[in-house]
């Protein structure tokens, strides 16, 4: 049956194996969480609230070493280890300020299967957070949805597609595969996902750093101090970008970035992609283009020191900042807005 339970605490965390999970603001003092267990066996899943890994956190205890998610599309086996007070994960190094209390503990061998033989229960979780809250969750399987917050987020994740919006705090996002879409966010804005797209949208504050090994990162409307794109094998395609610091890496796959504002540095570098930059007509910067295989495009005056097919070395206007941009196989093409 659903049930209520309240975590003390500014700063508190909960722990799901598989679920939907809807993160929405709340009032009063404490975090609450409503409980919807599910499944032919949900009578046998129990809710713990206390402290472990030295915080305050809600943990669903599943009764088997064997969880059948039979809610969950298409199909699905994954392996992890479960200490026994329901916790898991080793917590990642960019969760900043997170205690370290849970890292170093083992637990018990546990699979979760969208079909087969073991215990067919998961619990669906609704999140009540007040405002300045630190809420972190952790999940294996589902999905997690979260909105109109005035709180920190972080997000732990296994294969889970994650849904954040309206967030007036830092979000910070892992997952080991699933779509992560982030979309008008105030704070700092961190995602990091082995497989799956990232959509990054209307987010301003001190950095965003964006993590895929394969899939692409787009969006826009983007204002912040630093910003960092990593993908192994997929397109970065990002509009309307103020960051005076942009390094953009991609194994395999094309840029095209439209830049609003000057850059102190602008660092690209794309195994095999071509790459199409749109920077203001006023911008100031040493400029180095190479690329292995194709041609190069610039639409801004150059004093030149070396231009070939495939290089240039020069200055662009005073030459205050730095535009570095380096392709193995593609061609490159600078514009001026």
């Amino acid at each position: 049956a659903q049930q209520t339970y309240t975590i003390q605490g500014n700063r508190v965390a909960v722990y799901n194996l598989a679920g939907q999970i809807i993160i929405t603001r709340g009032s009063g003092s404490d975090v609450t969480v409503q409980v919807d267990p599910s499944g032919r066996d949900a009578a046998q899943l129990n809710i713990e609230v206390g402290e472990v890994c030295d915080l305050n956190a809600l943990r669903v205890i599943y009764p088997d070493d064997d969880i059948v998610y039979s809610d969950m599309s298409g199909s699905y086996s994954a392996n992890l280890d479960i200490r026994h007070d329901g916790t898991f994960y080793g917590h990642s190094d960019w969760h900043r300020g997170h205690s370290w209390g849970c890292r170093n503990r083992r637990g018990d061998r546990v699979r979760i299967r969208s079909r087969g033989r073991g215990v067919e229960a998961w619990a669906d979780l609704r999140i009540s957070v007040p405002d300045g809250k630190t809420v972190e969750v952790y999940l294996v399987a589902g999905t997690i949805t979260a909105s109109n917050l005035n709180s920190d987020l972080i997000i732990d994740a296994g294969t889970v597609e994650v849904d954040v919006s309206a967030i007036n705090g830092d979000v910070l996002v892992d997952t080991g595969s699933g779509d992560v879409s982030v979309t008008d966010v105030t704070g700092a804005v961190a995602v990091d996902t082995g497989s799956g797209h990232v959509t990054v949208s209307s987010v301003s504050g001190e950095y965003a750093i964006l993590d895929t090994g394969s899939g692409s990162v787009t969006g826009g409307d983007i204002s912040v101090s630093q910003l960092n794109v990593d993908t192994g094998s997929g397109e970065v395609d990002l509009d309307n970008v103020s960051a005076p610091d942009v390094v953009i890496d991609t194994g395999s796959g094309s840029v095209d970035l439209i830049l609003v504002t000057e850059v102190d540095r602008l660092f690209i570098d794309t195994g095999s992609g071509a790459v199409d930059v749109t920077l203001p007509e006023n911008t100031n910067a040493f400029l180095e283009i190479d690329t292995g295989s194709g041609g190069i495009e610039v639409d801004f005056p150059v004093s030149v020191r070396r231009w070939e097919r495939s290089h240039i070395t020069g200055t662009i206007g005073d030459g205050g900042g730095e535009v570095t941009i380096d392709t193995g196989s593609g061609g490159v093409t600078l514009r001026s807005s």
